[in-house]
């Protein structure tokens, strides 16, 4: 099936929000040609980069459209605020990162699935790592325990059984309804991402993929992992460059998922006790990535003297 509607108007536009994305986006427009039939239109919303990377890509395709959304507004903002750009009859957006290389046909398989599931208000790929690995991009939605579980013992303890809950890394790949898709890459149903109103905006980065795909099954809408599409996520280019900035913002937003969810008088004090251990954890995380970031400028430094 044509991914086209009858006359021949495309049904699919892809998003993207860059930030300095570097040789990661050249890579995303090169492999984007192999993993669909159609043409779409692709949006650029810039959040303030400096590389001239977007601008050199948006020269060099017809159908790139940079789109500067005034400074760094966050990711869900920059999606939300790309998506007025859309035509209103387009059925279908792709929202993904600049650091994806798409595999042969993915996009297709995506909207293939989408056909067999029409409460599908979201899909995601089986996402690998740039190893080959499987990232586990199908999750759960983490409830309270599950998220401290995984928050405090994940790093040290990887099997522990509230981190094995929570990214149901022992399930069955296979196509299926989740909790929530991890944003990196997700083929959106404009109808669903209109219902829920799109993004929380109020996330400025992380976990605002794992509130979207909350809301959206809390609004009668699937989450559903299509393993048959396959994307590849070089993952966290700026993250690794500048940790000070990225860890707080995705402690912030942890914080910031659990608090919406126990909102009620009586349930302060644990938002008390959530937000202190959050910033403790956060302070660790960011004193061991500097350590490790440090440590290997320090040995690509000595490599290259």
């Amino acid at each position: 099936m044509s991914p086209s509607d009858s006359v021949g108007r495309p049904s699919l536009a892809v998003v993207t929000v860059t930030y300095s994305p570097g040789e990661h986006l050249e890579h995303f427009i090169s492999t984007l040609a192999t993993a669909t039939g159609e043409k779409p239109q692709v949006i650029l919303a810039d959040n303030g980069s400096v590389d001239g990377v977007p601008e050199l890509v948006a020269e060099a395709n017809a159908n790139v459209r940079l789109l500067r959304t005034g400074g760094n507004i966050g990711y869900g903002g920059a999606i939300n605020r790309a998506v007025t750009e859309i035509d209103p009859d387009i059925e279908f957006i792709i929202i993904v990162n600049p650091d994806i290389r798409w595999g042969t046909d993915s996009i297709d398989e995506l909207l293939a699935a989408a056909r067999r599931w029409p409460r599908a208000g979201a899909l995601g790929p089986k996402v690998l790592e740039p190893d080959g690995s499987l990232y586990p991009s199908a999750r759960s939605v983490p409830g309270l325990a599950d998220g401290a579980g995984h928050a405090i013992l994940g790093t040290v303890w990887p099997g522990n059984p509230w981190t094995r809950r929570y990214r149901q890394e022992n399930e069955q790949i296979s196509e299926r309804t989740v909790g929530w898709l991890s944003g990196s890459c997700l083929l959106v149903r404009r109808a669903a991402f209109d219902a829920i109103d799109g993004f929380d905006s109020r996330y400025f980065m992380y976990m605002e993929d794992v509130d979207f795909g909350d809301r959206m099954g809390k609004a009668g809408w699937h989450n559903v992992f299509v393993p048959s599409a396959e994307v590849t996520h070089a993952k966290g280019h700026a993250a690794g460059r500048h940790p000070e900035t990225m860890l707080p913002a995705h402690h912030a937003s942890a914080y910031r998922f659990q608090a919406d969810r126990h909102p009620h008088w009586w349930q302060a004090p644990l938002r008390v006790a959530l937000k202190a251990g959050l910033a403790i954890r956060c302070r660790l995380a960011v004193r061991s990535a500097l350590r490790e970031r440090d440590a290997l400028q320090a040995e690509n430094a000595g490599a290259t003297n």
